[in-house]
């Protein structure tokens, strides 16, 4: 593309921007259609999400000993290799 080109797309990009009226989305006016009908449920701004299932305190410190145990295992075998 030359400088020219460059300009008029910047130039087209800019106009477009400084339009007094800009037309919704099409999913803008599809839900303005759809609530216009049935307008939704109020809801808090930050709607606190669904509850995270926690996995049980017993699990995770299993496997945080497990992890522990593995790289102690290892260590050991490198150890053991190098020596021999």
């Amino acid at each position: 593309m030359t400088e020219q080109d460059d300009w008029e797309r910047e130039f087209d990009h800019r106009w477009a921007n400084s339009a007094e009226h800009k037309e919704p989305s099409a999913r803008a006016r599809m839900l303005a259609a759809r609530w216009k009908e049935s307008p939704p449920d109020p809801a808090p701004f930050r709607a606190e999400a669904d509850p995270v299932r926690r996995r049980a305190s017993w699990a995770s410190t299993a496997v945080v000993f497990g992890c522990v145990i593995v790289v102690m295992v290892l260590i050991g075998l490198v150890q053991f290799g190098s020596s021999h």
